[in-house]
């Protein structure tokens, strides 16, 4: 089975997923601290961003490399930013 991968789309499922995971931290952050609105808005955004990742890797499953890397950026790149904002270990 021969996948062939899109640059273009990999770079958005990369920084869609990068933008997911960076959402879902400060949604984490906000329930921890026990903030409804700001949970509530991170939460419906967290969303909103995932729906562009999951349509492209279902159609090439050679995507999910892009979805993993992206998620692995979003969630070190925002933990790094609370971290430097003191809010976090």
């Amino acid at each position: 089975m021969i996948f062939h991968v899109n640059p273009l789309i990999a770079a958005g499922v990369l920084a869609s997923t990068a933008a997911t995971d960076a959402t879902y931290v400060m949604f984490s952050a906000a329930v921890a601290a026990r903030r409804r609105i700001p949970a509530a808005n991170w939460s419906a955004f967290w969303y909103l961003l995932s729906a562009f990742a999951v349509i492209s890797y279902t159609h090439n499953a050679l995507y999910v490399l892009f979805a993993a890397a992206g998620s692995w950026i979003g969630a070190f790149g925002s933990l790094t930013w609370l971290r430097s904002r003191g809010m976090g270990a």
